[in-house]
């Protein structure tokens, strides 16, 4: 009898095949919807992380951009604000040359009296101080007679005949001096060329 005891309490004590069999499949079926649904949520993390540094991506893309554009925008300002300190005056000088026009022709007036004399003596202190002034700011009259002919700085308004020692496309005569503000044309000398 202690043996029928035994092998009820080991029969009582380990489960029957069935019943293993029934929690095995309830397991199984369990464990693909739940590695299903892993699965699904993984994907969708991954998901969600391709799209933050998607939009990381844009961000830092974007900034990079704004800061190119800025450092454009600076060099850009500081090239300008160094341009109209170079070219500063020149609309006073523009206005200013007519007058020194002006006064050179007033020199070229010959005078005899003693009054004359003293009025020319003060136009001509006048005129070096004013073309003194303008040197000072890189204002230059463009030297032009006897030189060859430069479209650039000079307006051909008559052309001559090139006479003995005259070479052809040269200055020949000046009737209006042009002056030059650094590298920059304020106003061409009108000349006549030789031909």
């Amino acid at each position: 009898m202690a043996k029928d005891e035994e092998k009820n309490s080991q029969a009582s004590a380990a489960p029957n095949e069935g019943e293993v069999k029934a929690k095995q499949e309830q397991t199984s079926a369990k464990e693909p919807a739940a590695k299903a649904g892993e699965t699904e949520k993984v994907a969708d993390l991954q998901k969600q992380v391709e799209e933050l540094t998607k939009q990381l991506d844009d961000q830092k893309d974007q900034n990079l951009r704004a800061q190119a554009e800025m450092q454009n925008m600076t060099k850009r300002f500081k090239k300008e604000q160094a341009q109209l300190l170079k070219y500063d005056g020149q609309d006073l000088a523009k206005g200013i040359l007519p007058v020194l026009d002006n006064l050179k022709r007033a020199l070229e007036i010959e005078v005899e009296d003693e009054n004359g004399q003293q009025l020319k003596k003060g136009i001509q202190m006048v005129h070096d101080h004013l073309e003194k002034a303008l040197a000072d700011h890189d204002i230059k009259e463009v030297e032009a007679l006897n030189q060859p002919f430069d479209p650039t700085t000079q307006q051909a308004v008559q052309t001559v005949a090139a006479s003995g020692d005259q070479k052809p496309d040269t200055v020949v005569q000046v009737l209006q001096a042009g002056y030059v503000l650094h590298d920059r044309v304020l106003r061409p000398a009108m000349v006549i060329v030789a031909q």
